[in-house]
């Protein structure tokens, strides 16, 4: 995590804002900045007047104005390495003297490929992992043939290192590249929770364009707004191409991409959800059949008025289990014989919406019709009773 206390160097009579990166309420974030009018999409206006946390390097920026976006980005980035890609990114940048936001999010492509050694004691850790630097990987094989002593016997005795205060660095011929050019920051997945990465991209480039605005769904709409604002594409000027779907498979069919604030809305509901609930949302689906994104979502927000039981497909099985497994009546297995599940299966059938799906049967049990579910209007959910509804 990232620590910044931010000041509008313009106006000094406006109180400092305290920001902690990554960002996790983004909205709340960018309202406490616009209240001291800073936030700018596409300038750095915010002066660092403190800044700490894991990243010492980072102690470059303060005195510096840097881009909310641009930092949050960096932030990212860097909390997804392991504390030897973080020697490796701090040792690079005091090599190469870099100090500024551009320089620090292009090295966090490319500083994997240098080697900072910081405990000298043990030869073939360093060796081993020197090698992994410079091939990018250990197969098993190598791991038995290759001497790692060896190898860093010859990459000390080079005496091509560089001390900084994160280790010894060997550059390994590392070459910074613009991977990010302040308009369109690279594809990066930081959360495990997207159901949706979708590429946006301006409608007047080429189909194959590099200048791309990665969405992952869900987000705060006002990420997707100035994440769109900042590389300059117009909402109703854009392409949008799914790039990949984690959504349940029922609804990959739905997916429509020339609303991505609608598709938005729908993954933030299904996330909500369990992985486990996500067959019984499949089935409800194929009970309601909504017809678009919107009524998609309304079900999903409605999910507890339907009961779906996996692995049955006759009557018979689903009278078994309501009088067995339900809990809705006291089961004596003395009398089993006397149990007539089939008749009670369709009893139920007959008084209930429901109707067996590939994988088990599904029924909804709420006040209203399901074409109203699917409007969006809310319902409770009514029980059914030997006696009817």
């Amino acid at each position: 995590m990232i620590r910044t206390l931010l000041k509008n160097r313009q106006r000094p009579d406006l109180p400092p804002v305290s920001v902690e990166f990554p960002i996790t309420k983004y909205e709340e974030v960018y309202d406490k900045l616009e209240s001291i009018e800073l936030g700018h999409i596409a300038i750095s206006d915010c002066y660092v007047a403190e800044i700490g946390g894991g990243y010492p390097i980072l102690k470059r920026l303060e005195e510096t104005e840097i881009n909310v976006d641009e930092m949050d980005y960096l932030a990212r980035r860097l909390e997804s390495f392991d504390p030897y890609e973080v020697a490796q990114f701090q040792s690079a940048a005091v090599s190469h003297d870099f100090s500024n936001m551009l320089d620090f999010i292009n090295l966090t492509f490319c500083c994997q490929e240098v080697t900072v050694v910081q405990d000298f004691t043990d030869l073939t850790a360093i060796g081993r992992k020197h090698y992994m630097d410079l091939h990018g990987g250990l197969t098993e094989e190598e791991l038995k043939s290759v001497d790692f002593r060896k190898t860093a016997l010859t990459l000390l005795l080079t005496e091509e290192g560089k001390i900084t205060p994160y280790g010894v660095l060997y550059d390994n011929g590392m070459k910074l590249e613009l991977c990010y050019d302040g308009l369109y920051f690279p594809d990066y997945r930081y959360s495990g929770d997207t159901l949706l990465t979708i590429a946006a991209t301006d409608e007047h480039l080429p189909q194959d364009t590099k200048d791309i605005v990665w969405l992952y769904l869900p987000m705060e709409e006002c990420q997707i707004k100035r994440a769109l604002m900042h590389a300059g594409i117009q909402t109703d000027e854009m392409r949008l191409c799914i790039e990949e779907n984690e959504l349940p498979e029922a609804l990959s069919a739905l997916v429509e991409i020339d609303d991505v604030f609608a598709l938005n809305r729908l993954c933030a509901c299904i996330q909500k959800l369990s992985r486990n609930e996500y067959p019984k949302l499949e089935a409800a689906f194929l009970l309601a059949k909504p017809a678009d994104v919107t009524e998609a979502r309304h079900l999903a927000e409605q999910l507890d008025l339907f009961d779906y039981i996996p692995g049955i497909s006759t009557p018979a099985e689903y009278g078994r289990h309501m009088i067995t497994q339900s809990g809705h009546f006291v089961y004596d297995y003395n009398l089993n014989e006397f149990y007539d599940y089939e008749k009670y299966g369709k009893w139920r059938m007959d008084q209930e919406q429901g109707q067996f799906v590939a994988g088990g049967y599904v029924s909804y049990h709420g006040f209203i019709s399901l074409e109203e579910v699917l409007s969006g209007s809310q319902s409770e959910r009514l029980e059914l009773t030997m006696g009817g509804m």
